[in-house]
């Protein structure tokens, strides 16, 4: 996480650069840069001024003016304070909200706010929607290239808001198939993985949740090559992927789809049940 100084004092940056890329989430922050500084100068603040009381140092609050920065809900809620503005400015975090995120994330994550059924076949990690914070920061603090501290932080921002989806009303209905490859890799050490196996015995308890996993010693299913994600929704579209399929991007071509919903079908029916899937991760619990 990137930081600012204020007075020689080291403070948490007020905000995340937007993707080159996003001309919309470009266009958001460009409005509320041009508020925030609307109002500031209504209140007869200068730039260094208004950081100081906020916190921040003067670069920072104008590059969050000329919107080369997603303002935190933290700092416009400190913002609206300081410049005694009765929730409007606090109000801009609904705008700022989906910008906070990178946009392919912004994207699934629309399609999951939508979707009615999940089918998810993972052979390698821990899907993201099942992992606690902690896997997921060992597992992205790995990756290489290695993540600028505030991308990591982004992503991981990112991750955790998309898991919110499980609890969501109406709740969808999830399938999740794992490998037991997946949960034996100690990714962060022992006791991340082990809070992570007890995580997934607390997520499979939710009504709407099934997890299944597939042993290593069974015959090779037809999804070994890659995931398997599939989303459908309530007006009976889909959509789907596949790693090393139609080049892993998405699609919701019927017959495409189809052959993805027979592959996901034909590894639920070898994989653990649900109740057999509970008992195989409480005994790795025990062997972690």
């Amino acid at each position: 996480m990137s930081v600012d100084e204020v007075d020689g004092v080291v403070v948490e940056d007020a905000g995340w650069e937007v993707d080159p890329g996003d001309e919309p989430g470009k266009a958001i922050l460009a409005t509320v840069g041009r508020q925030l500084k609307t109002w500031r100068e209504a209140r007869g603040m200068s730039a260094a001024e208004f950081g100081g009381l906020t916190g921040y140092g003067e670069d920072m609050i104008r590059k969050l003016e000329r919107g080369d920065r997603i303002p935190r809900p933290e700092f416009l809620d400190r913002a609206d304070t300081v410049l005694d503005a009765n929730g409007l400015v606090a109000e801009m975090r609904q705008d700022t909200a989906e910008v906070r995120y990178p946009k392919p994330i912004r994207d699934l994550a629309k399609l999951e706010g939508r979707a009615v059924e999940f089918s998810m076949y993972t052979n390698f990690d821990v899907h993201g929607l099942l992992q606690t914070e902690e896997f997921s920061r060992a597992m992205m603090e790995n990756w290489r290239p290695m993540y600028r501290p505030e991308q990591l932080e982004r992503y991981l921002a990112a991750r955790e808001s998309r898991r919110a989806v499980l609890r969501r009303t109406p709740r969808p209905e999830f399938s999740f198939i794992q490998e037991e490859v997946s949960l034996r890799r100690p990714i962060g050490g022992r006791m991340v993985l082990r809070r992570q196996l007890e995580h997934l015995l607390e997520v499979s308890e939710l009504p709407n949740v099934s997890i299944q996993v597939m042993p290593t010693e069974r015959a090779t299913p037809p999804g070994s090559t890659g995931v398997i994600e599939l989303l459908k929704f309530g007006d009976g579209t889909a959509v789907g992927r596949m790693d090393g399929d139609f080049g892993g991007r998405p699609v919701s071509d019927p017959k495409r789809l189809r052959l993805l919903d027979l592959r996901y079908g034909i590894i639920r029916s070898v994989a653990l049940t649900p109740a057999e899937s509970r008992d195989f991760i409480e005994q790795l619990l025990g062997e972690t």
